[in-house]
């Protein structure tokens, strides 16, 4: 147990330096290219930091672990949206481009609703699904392209680095918070399983929880940086990841068990993708204010308390 906690220590400390590797170098290349620092939020970071999502879930779809494969998911994009906008959103108010809040936001929640539909009409994820998942996928990719050229990034303060210090920081910050990322999941499924809890419970928190890690550190290290389109680009990137990618890719390695129990988790995380659309309205405008930041954590902690009573 003593062993499995240092390892735990030692996984975070790696993904928080490899969260800061991976923004500098993104800051980097979006200025170097002129393009806007909300599609490499949207795309190459989303892709990034979604990894560990897609791992666990792939050897959790090999294995048939399917309570495992669902809830990481929803466990994952409801830890997204109410801890890591929530706590970035305390240490400084979030400004989102009007283009998020009309589009990237609304086409999140289109693509939840989706996922919740398939699921529900067969019980499951068929073939069939994750094909219909990654062509919706592709649809999103086409119109980030579109959005590429726009805004683009600009500031002295970020600091410029070569094409090939660029990438590589880039690349050793995904590699930082996969393995990061891969040691909080695994000894913390060992001290979870020390104390008899569920898989869909393990699933829906420990698991999720471990593999929003990257997302968690890497939002908030570019809210303390100034890069509020990187942080909001980063979660609602990752979200649509998650739902289109590692699902649709799950899905076509073996078709995915839905369990109804989840329809709760499902419902609860359209709601809080409509509250943070809505939110963006209310008060000041396109912002996520401090006190919204508040009430999202304080729904979260909700929630653990709603699926520690349900376990």
């Amino acid at each position: 147990m003593l062993i499995s906690i240092l390892l735990l220590l030692i996984g975070f400390a790696i993904v928080i330096k490899g969260a800061d590797f991976l923004i500098d170098g993104a800051s980097s290349l979006a200025k170097k290219l002129s393009i806007s620092e909300i599609a490499i939020g949207l795309t190459i970071i989303a892709f990034g930091t979604s990894a560990p999502e897609l791992i666990v879930n792939v050897f959790a779809s090999l294995g048939g672990h399917h309570e495992i494969t669902f809830g990481n998911i929803l466990g994952s994009n409801i830890f997204n949206i109410l801890m890591v906008l929530g706590v970035a959103g305390i240490i400084s108010t979030i400004s989102v481009q009007r283009n998020t809040v009309l589009k990237e936001i609304p086409f999140l929640l289109v693509a939840t609703l989706l996922v919740f539909g398939l699921a529900l009409w067969n019980s499951d994820l068929s073939f069939i699904d994750g094909i219909i998942l990654l062509v919706f996928l592709l649809a999103f990719f086409i119109y980030v392209f579109v959005i590429l050229k726009a805004k683009p990034l600009q500031g002295s303060d970020i600091k410029e680095y070569s094409y090939l210090i660029t990438i590589l920081m880039m690349i050793l910050g995904t590699i930082g918070l996969f393995f990061g990322g891969k040691f909080v999941v695994d000894n913390a499924v060992i001290i979870a399983q020390y104390f008899g809890v569920s898989k869909k419970f393990i699933g829906l928190t420990i698991v999720a929880l471990g593999t929003s890690l990257p997302e968690f550190v890497t939002t908030v290290m570019a809210i303390i940086k100034g890069r509020n389109d990187l942080a909001i680009g980063t979660v609602v990137g990752s979200n649509l990841f998650n739902i289109l990618l590692v699902l649709g890719v799950s899905s076509l390695i073996s078709p995915i068990h839905y369990d109804t129990s989840l329809n709760i988790d499902f419902i609860f995380l359209c709601v809080i993708t409509i509250m943070l659309f809505t939110s963006m309205f209310i008060g000041k405008k396109h912002k996520l204010t401090k006190i919204e930041a508040v009430l999202f954590v304080f729904l979260y902690i909700v929630y653990l308390v709603f699926l520690f009573v349900r376990k």
